[in-house]
């Protein structure tokens, strides 16, 4: 029934629960309520309580869980799908009218429905199934829209985006309501016979198909050039906040989308944590919206977060955070999480991004304390190595790592790094004395000039391997500025285990990940004040799959050593045969 009087029935329960302080509530989610109620009292926007148990029964009738049991809606999906279909309102617009006695038409001024809300962003954390709920839209929309559409899912990587279809997939292949079991009757390969014995609802290639209506559900990466200039009805937006997004992806999907009727998209992500990127601009415009800095009734936004950081001790507000606490996600996940971020360092910023919705930077410092402490002194005299070069940038260190394998999955570690005379002279005093010390323990060399001869690096760092008697089996290297060092080194000493080593999350987060597991066991032997400088200002970065990257937090925090390491650590691991 449509009302411009009727108070929304699934809103309605949920604020009478938040009014009687059953469910907490952050800041945020009042003020979305806020603007909720003035929606309510505006005479232009009308209530469709049909279209919204349509979508409902829908849901629960058709869609299985991706395990093919039955679904029931939960409450916060029947809130956020209440803003989608239950909102209204009425324009005058041109329309064509065929006349009925003759040929053509005229147009005539009518009073056209049309939906309210066209965007709707959703800020939850981690575990609230809200991939389920994109699929349910997604299936909604193909299936129950007898218009031919063009519907688009996307996120941060192609596999995050394919979640959101698997469930549909599952659907379909269980079929287990009226309108799927009739819509998967039938055979694909019938298409000249009767259009009752073919199937009509299909996974294919392209995505998903509605052969009745010619729509088509496909995944898309998240990048402009991918998006812009499709004409889509449904869309949705997978964790744009999670990666490092540069650009506004929702806004090139709605220049195409806002050419169709009725359309909408669906933004769905955890809290991130990469800052200043695109999703970081579209959150603070949709809190200038919360706030009422500037009006938008056809955009509707649930974020969910606790108001400060000392609630992640207490479970009851843990619900501002994550609705479906106790339903999708277990309070023992929870505490586990909160256990392990409190011991763990390197996943608390993680944790409390995507469990509590608290905006965190995206880097951890990769060691601990106890992991950069350095043992007793040995030397490693003739002993066979790998080696890890990374030629500097800037006023960084030309750093070589060597790697010398022990007994017991221990190894030995030294490292020996470069600037030019310039770079050591322009030191603020502070990290001049820090420099100093390096080179007393011989850790660092300053040679002549205003920057640094590759030649003359090669040339000290191969007198300084003869004098150790060290027995260099491998080398890695990073390729950036790297032709001139390494093309010699292969002339004289061979092209044997020479091996480039690609920055990047996807190359560098396994033998990071690795570097530290040893690093914890204390099994990296190294004695010089170097190492532990540079460990301690590494730092790593996530990306939407939890892959890392090394990275430094400042300009100054030398981490040259450290990335030498994992360049020694790769050579090593393809060149192990050399060390039988």
């Amino acid at each position: 029934m449509l009302s411009n009087t009727a108070t929304p029935r699934y809103y309605a329960e949920f604020r009478d629960d938040v009014l009687a302080g059953r469910i907490p509530v952050c800041k945020e989610i009042e003020m979305e309520m806020n603007r909720i109620d003035d929606r309510i009292r505006n005479p232009g926007f009308y209530y469709d309580s049909d279209a919204v148990e349509g979508f409902i029964r829908f849901a629960e009738a058709e869609m299985t869980l991706t395990d093919g049991s039955d679904l029931r809606l939960l409450p916060s999906f029947k809130l956020w799908a209440e803003e989608i279909f239950g909102w209204w309102f009425f324009t005058e617009r041109s329309v064509y009218v065929p006349n009925k006695t003759k040929a053509g038409g005229h147009f005539e001024k009518r009073r056209v429905k049309q939906r309210l809300i066209n965007k709707q962003y959703i800020i939850v954390a981690r575990g609230g199934a809200k991939s389920l709920y994109e699929t349910l839209l997604q299936a909604y929309f193909l299936t129950i829209d007898t218009s031919t559409t063009h519907q688009v899912t996307t996120a941060p990587t192609m596999k995050q985006a394919e979640e959101v279809m698997q469930p549909f997939r599952t659907a379909i292949t269980r079929a287990k309501g009226p309108l799927f079991d009739f819509m998967t009757q039938g055979s694909l390969q019938n298409t000249t016979g009767s259009r009752a014995l073919r199937q009509k609802l299909v996974p294919t290639k392209k995505g998903i198909e509605n052969f009745m209506t010619n729509s088509l559900l496909e995944v898309r990466p998240m990048s402009i050039d991918k998006l812009q200039g499709l004409r889509t009805k449904m869309n949705t937006v997978d964790e744009w906040l999670s990666g490092d997004i540069r650009e506004d992806v929702v806004g090139a999907i709605e220049q195409g989308a806002s050419k169709v009727d009725d359309w909408l998209i669906l933004a769905v992500s955890s809290e991130g944590t990469v800052r200043n990127s695109a999703g970081d601009n579209m959150k603070m415009e949709l809190l200038n919206i919360l706030r009422g800095e500037y009006s938008d009734p056809h955009t509707s936004i649930f974020y969910y977060r606790l108001d400060d950081i000392k609630e992640v001790a207490d479970p009851s507000t843990w619900l501002k955070a994550q609705p479906n606490l106790g339903a999708t996600v277990s309070y023992e996940t929870y505490q586990r999480d909160v256990e392990r971020a409190e011991h763990v360092p390197a996943a608390r910023n993680d944790i409390l991004a995507k469990r509590f919705g608290i905006p965190m930077e995206g880097y951890t410092y990769f060691f601990t304390y106890e992991e950069t402490l350095r043992h007793n002194r040995q030397d490693f005299w003739g002993m066979p190595c790998s080696i890890g070069v990374d030629l500097s940038q800037g006023d960084d260190f030309t750093a070589f790592t060597f790697l010398f394998p022990l007994s017991r999955g221990r190894f030995g570690v030294k490292t020996r790094c470069y600037i030019s005379e310039r770079t050591m002279l322009r030191l603020p005093g502070a990290t001049r004395q820090k420099y100093e010390e390096f080179l007393q323990e011989g850790s660092l060399m300053v040679l002549e000039g205003t920057v640094l001869d590759m030649m003359n690096v090669y040339e000290d760092l191969e007198a300084f391997i003869a004098s150790c008697e060290y027995d260099v089996r491998c080398l890695g290297f990073d390729p950036y500025n790297a032709k001139e060092f390494v093309t010699r080194w292969e002339n004289e000493n061979g092209p044997f285990g020479i091996e480039k080593v690609i920055q990047g999350s996807r190359t560098e987060s396994v033998p990071l990940g690795e570097i530290k597991d040893m690093a914890e066991d204390r099994k990296l032997l190294f004695d010089q004040s170097m190492m532990t400088f540079t460990m301690g200002n590494a730092i790593t970065l996530e990306d939407t799959n939890g892959n890392r990257k090394l990275l430094k937090a400042r300009r100054e925090n030398k981490i040259d050593s450290v990335a030498a390491l994992m360049d020694a650590w790769v050579a090593y691991k393809l060149n192990k045969d050399m060390f039988d």
